[in-house]
Formats: C-alpha cells, sequence, structure tokens
C-alpha cells in the first residue's frame, strides 16, 4: 500500500537496531504516518495513541493491525505503562509520537511519555522523521504518488532517571528536548518548529551522517498552452 500511494524515500535504515527491543520517536505531521512508518522499518510495530482520537471508517482497521495501545494525553495510565513494558520486554518495537498529536506542519514540544517508557523498558529511542506523508492520500485521489522522506537517526539512551519527583522531572525535561532536537535534525528547517534555532542540530546531522532532502512536494503539473 505505501509503495502504490507515494515513492518513498529512506535514509538511515543503517541506523537501526538489529533486534529489540526500542523506541520509535516521530514526528507526526499526518494521520498517515504509521502506515510508512512501518513500511521503513519493516517490523511489527506496537503504536501508542491518543485514545480519545477519532478514527475514519475507512481506517477502521488500522488500530488492530498496527497494535494500538490506547493512552490518555494528559497522563500515562497504569495499563498503557503495563501493555507498553510487556511490548518492551518481549524484545518488539514501540512507537510513539512524543508531540501528543498530529501537529501538521512543525514540529511540537514532547510529552514525557517516550523518555519515561524508554527508561522503564531498558530501551534506547531511536529518532526518526517524516514528511510528505500528509498530502499521499489527496495525491493518489488526483492519480499522483507523491513523494515521502523518512530519516532514521542514531539510537540514544536508555538514560537512567532520578527516583525524586522533582530530580525526575528535570531530567524528562532535558532528555526530551534533546529527543526532539535529533528528530528536528532529521527534518527541513522549515519544519523543524520551535527547535529550529538549536545549535545541537547540525551535530546530530554530522552524527548520523544524514542531511534531510527538502523535495517533498506535489511536482506541479506543466501548464497547457
Amino acid at each position: 500500500m505505501g509503495s502504490t500511494l507515494a515513492r518513498i524515500k529512506i535514509k538511515g535504515r543503517q541506523n537501526l537496531p538489529q533486534r529489540g527491543p526500542y523506541v520509535l520517536a516521530c514526528n507526526h505531521f499526518s494521520d498517515y504516518d504509521p502506515l510508512f512508518l512501518s513500511y521503513a522499518i519493516r517490523k511489527p510495530i506496537s503504536f501508542i495513541a491518543a485514545s480519545d482520537q477519532e478514527v475514519e471508517w475507512m481506517f477502521a482497521w488500522a488500530p488492530y493491525i498496527y497494535g494500538w495501545i490506547p493512552v490518555d494525553r494528559k497522563r500515562l495510565s497504569p495499563s498503557t505503562i503495563k501493555r507498553s513494558l510487556a511490548a518492551l520486554k518481549s524484545g518488539h518495537v514501540l512507537g510513539i509520537f512524543p508531540d501528543g498529536g498530529v501537529s501538521y506542519n512543525l514540529l511540537n514540544k514532547p510529552k514525557n511519555g517516550a523518555v519515561f517508557l524508554s527508561t522503564l523498558g531498558n530501551a534506547p529511542i531511536v529518532p526518526i522523521s517524516i514528511y510528505g506523508a500528509e498530502r499521499a492520500w489527496e495525491g493518489a485521489f488526483r492519480g499522483i504518488r507523491s513523494r515521502v522522506c523518512i530519516n532514521i537517526g542514531k539510537p540514544f539512551g536508555p538514560h537512567k532517571i532520578a527516583s525524586d519527583k522533582k530530580g525526575k522531572e528535570a531530567q524528562l525535561e532535558v532528555i526530551g528536548h534533546e529527543m526532539m532536537c535529533r528528530i528536528a535534525s532529521l527534518l527541513p528547517i522549515n519544519r523543524q518548529g520551535h527547535f529550529k534555532n538549536d545549535r545541537t542540530i547540525r551535530d546530530h546531522q554530522k552524527n548520523n551522517r544524514l542531511v534531510p532532502d527538502h523535495h517533498y512536494f506535489f511536482k506541479k503539473r506543466p501548464e497547457q498552452p
């Protein structure tokens, strides 16, 4: 389905760990991101998704296929933590969109869930970006296979978190910021949002040996004379 809908370009697949467990942390510009991430990773992914989001009828099958783990956007419930840790302890891949919802255009500040679950499950975080998927469905109806770019960065962590509440919150914020900067380094500068001026982005790009492509919009059809 991914190949049919779009022309997909994947960079950095060599950065994926050979086996799980690990946490995929990705930007979320499109409702179709899980489809294309599964195409790129080529492994089953248990996606954490907001329990209050609406699923269009034509995609009602998606939660069953993609191992959807519902989560309250305001706080991690014990059931979400239990199911997520069970997936990681089984050596599976956990997919999280850390900014907490579809932002459509720009990278937003993160929630704490991705770093917290990575720590509890003793699993590294693999930063990943996807852009262009937001146009794929629309393009398919117009007979256009739009360009979708997927970039995979090097894993980092897991980290040890302080036991006291104040220290834990401070560490989660610092590590969360690093995680989003790593994701931002995999996006074109005009999509990096809140993080585009961070000085570490260029360092991450050098470490990944990966510079994101900017050609992800439809090619315009030539005008008729």
